[in-house]
């Protein structure tokens, strides 16, 4: 047997290294579309490219490096951007907006990776080049790696910790071999979120530092001109290398894209109302249904449309910083949460518009409301399932129903009656504990929705004497407080998609607890929650997977880290008429990136 070892360790070593090629990959399965798909279906593949198309967005920018923790919040929009457009800087692998999640070539124009995902080799287009026309290459690759963990913000900063090694392979390839911090989903973030950068175009010295010089990339897009915090202009690049891919056609169909900057959303507004931005993303239910009463609109010139993607709700909250001692019971969390009106709230300051959120994976089959949990759930969530409330367990569980009268008195019982489980009662009219301090804590807003919503929850709290106040700041004092915890109550949203992975970890991780600039508001750190996150990441199955979300949804509402909102089922949109849009909408909803100018044809 012994001399048979060598040539079985030659078998294995050769089986890892000679993986065939493939032009795509999934998180589970294989993707959808086979290697001679010609351009994903939701894009108009007949469309001319030409004209022009503003966008608007509340903010100011002083940064043309999006990659760096200084200044990582007032970075120019469109750089590297989920909504508008990834317009100068590219990934290896870009992902399809019509599957939970996978992945097809980009500048990688195929990719190489085991079974076990132990490793992932991506071998580069040898079109792809820069735009200023020099190649890209392993070396800008291996680069980029190095120099976003030297210099780099989360979450770039820490994509070599579960790199074992990385390696230039012959011309045009380069090979990277995990250690054992990786799972199943990072090969994928590696591929589709990971932005490339020209090794011969950058001061590594320099490259932590605030610029307003501009970029060279391999997207698309160059920026023509810039006006800092006010607006950034980008224009076509007429040699873009990757036009002809099929992961590329039906994008980027404008000549030139300009990003407009308003101090406040009213003045946007006013702005999309003038046509000087011609895209308008709702978000206000009241507003929806009362602004669009202008005379564009009466003429057709603007038009409203509705579009319903096969998403998951995701969650908006008041959120609990668990980091205060107020907030440390998750009996006081409770009740604090069942003492918000929905229904009040949503027929007086919304019309009724909105539905109540109760998970945060609702309206997929990831969420746990209305179903009991399976044995497959059970065997994960393990001695953890005695943290998980009955109801939320057997799939009872749901968010009262008041009488709308913003004072019901059986729900304000129930209240109460947690926070008395919490150590809290009612004193001279004061929520108080035992030592006789009054809960008293304050919700720091930024904008006058949220401050609206704030007074409403502080009417129904002062009848529990509960003490709320409300703290609305700007923006810029908005982004320095939340990213420093420096907060008892924030508003904020957690958007869900149908494949979460590692982004959980920064939301509700124990490791981004205390790390400036994660998303983990709550201050959550549950070695259960760690858990659960690390088996989401690794089962191979679909079956498996959603049994895993579930069971996760299921330990953050026991936890109760915020008081669940409320969603709308539809994404609106307002546009001038001149912009058009593929008729098929794919699995994630509107991709503003295949749009056009109907001007142009």
């Amino acid at each position: 047997m012994r001399h048979l070892l060598p040539f079985i360790a030659a078998l294995l070593i050769g089986s890892q290294a000679t993986a065939e090629p493939v032009h795509g990959i999934a998180m589970r399965g294989e993707p959808a579309l086979a290697s001679n798909y010609q351009h994903f279906a939701y894009v108009n593949p007949d469309v001319k490219k030409g004209g022009r198309i503003s966008y608007g967005v509340v903010g100011t920018f002083d940064n043309l490096n999006p990659f760096i923790l200084k200044s990582m919040r007032t970075t120019a929009r469109g750089l590297w951007d989920t909504i508008f457009g990834n317009l100068v800087f590219e990934s290896l692998m870009t992902r399809s907006s019509d599957e939970s999640f996978s992945l097809y070539g980009l500048l990688a124009e195929t990719v190489e990776m085991d079974d076990d995902r132990t490793y992932i080799q991506f071998n580069l287009n040898p079109k792809a080049k820069w735009s200023d026309g020099e190649p890209v290459t392993p070396d800008d690759v291996i680069f980029t790696m190095e120099l976003l963990r030297d210099k780099g913000r989360i979450p770039f900063s820490g994509r070599l910790a579960a790199v074992e090694k990385m390696e230039k392979v012959g011309e045009h390839s380069v090979r990277f071999t995990f250690n054992e911090k990786a799972d199943r989903e990072f090969p994928l973030i590696l591929a589709s979120a990971t932005p490339i950068l020209p090794k011969h175009a950058i001061d590594p010295e320099r490259f932590d530092q605030s610029t307003l010089k501009y970029p060279i990339g391999s997207g698309p897009y160059r920026i023509k001109a810039v006006s800092p915090g006010e607006r950034i202009v980008y224009e076509r690049n007429p040699d873009y290398w990757g036009a002809d891919l099929p992961s590329k056609i039906g994008f980027d169909n404008y000549d030139q894209i300009s990003v407009e900057y308003f101090l406040q959303e009213n003045t946007l507004f006013e702005a999309f109302k003038k046509g000087a931005v011609d895209i308008y993303l709702e978000g206000s239910p009241t507003h929806w249904t009362r602004a669009y009463d202008f005379p564009a609109v009466q003429r057709g010139d603007v038009l409203k449309e509705s579009f319903k993607p096969q998403l998951p709700t995701g969650m908006l909250g008041f959120v609990f910083n668990t980091r205060r001692s107020i907030f440390a019971d998750a009996n006081v969390r409770e009740g604090l949460s069942l003492a918000f009106d929905f229904e009040w709230v949503n027929r007086n300051l919304f019309d009724g518009a909105y539905m109540r959120t109760e998970s945060y994976w609702q309206n997929s089959p990831l969420s746990a409301l209305g179903k009991p949990a399976e044995l497959r759930e059970l065997e994960l969530l393990g001695a953890a399932k005695d943290k998980v409330a009955p109801a939320i367990l057997d799939g009872s569980y749901r968010q009262p129903r008041t009488d709308g009268s913003g004072a019901d008195r059986k729900v304000l019982r129930q209240a109460v009656e947690k926070l008395k489980a919490g150590g809290y009662t009612i004193k001279n009219g004061r929520m108080s504990n035992t030592a006789g301090k009054p809960l008293s804590f304050e919700v720091m807003t930024q904008t006058a929705d949220q401050e609206k919503l704030a007074i409403a929850y502080q009417r129904t709290l002062r009848m529990i004497g509960v003490d709320m106040s409300i703290r609305t700041v700007d923006d810029a004092q908005y982004q320095a407080r939340s990213g420093n915890f420096d907060y008892d109550m924030i508003v904020k949203s957690y958007p869900s998609s149908l494949s979460p992975g590692i982004e959980q970890v920064n939301r509700w991780g124990s490791a981004s607890k205390d790390r400036q600039g994660s998303f983990n508001f709550a201050g959550a750190a549950d070695p259960d929650l760690d858990r659960l996150i690390g088996s989401m990441m690794t089962v191979r199955s679909q079956p498996d997977f959603e049994a895993t979300v579930r069971a996760y949804d299921r330990m953050l509402l026991s936890g109760h880290y915020l008081v669940p909102l409320y969603h709308i089922p539809d994404q609106w949109v307002a546009r001038w008429s001149h912009i058009s849009y593929p008729e098929k909408l794919p699995l994630y909803g509107y991709q503003l990136n295949t749009w056009w100018d109907k001007r142009a044809q």
